[in-house]
C-alpha cells in the first residue's frame, strides 16, 4: 500500500451497507446511509506524550471497527475508497 497514516491516524476501508433488508426489500442508492463500519487497513506510529515518548495505538491492521458517521477524511488510493480518522474518532472494535 502506498499510503501510511501519521501519528495517531488510522486508515479504514469502509464496509458497504447491505443493499437488501432482512425482509427482502432492496434499498435504492439514494436512500442508503453512509457506512459506519470498516476494516483497519493501516495505522500510524502513535501519538507523542508531553515528554516526547510515542504512545502506541490500541488498534491494529485487520480490526473491524465502528466509527462516527461524519468523522474523518475520504481518500481514494489505487482505485479504492478509504477513510482517514484519528484513533479517538473510532467508537468501538467489533
Amino acid at each position: 500500500m502506498s499510503i501510511k497514516p501519521l501519528a495517531d491516524r488510522v486508515l479504514i476501508e469502509p464496509i458497504e451497507a447491505e443493499t437488501k433488508t432482512t425482509g427482502g426489500i432492496f434499498i435504492p442508492d439514494n436512500a442508503k446511509e453512509k457506512p459506519m463500519q470498516g476494516k483497519v487497513a493501516a495505522v500510524g506510529a502513535g501519538r507523542k506524550s508531553d515528554k516526547g515518548e510515542v504512545i502506541a495505538l490500541e488498534l491494529k491492521v485487520g480490526d473491524k471497527v465502528l466509527y462516527g458517521k461524519y468523522s474523518g477524511t475520504e481518500v481514494t488510493v489505487e482505485g479504492k475508497n478509504y477513510l482517514i480518522v484519528k484513533e479517538s474518532d473510532v467508537l468501538a472494535v467489533l
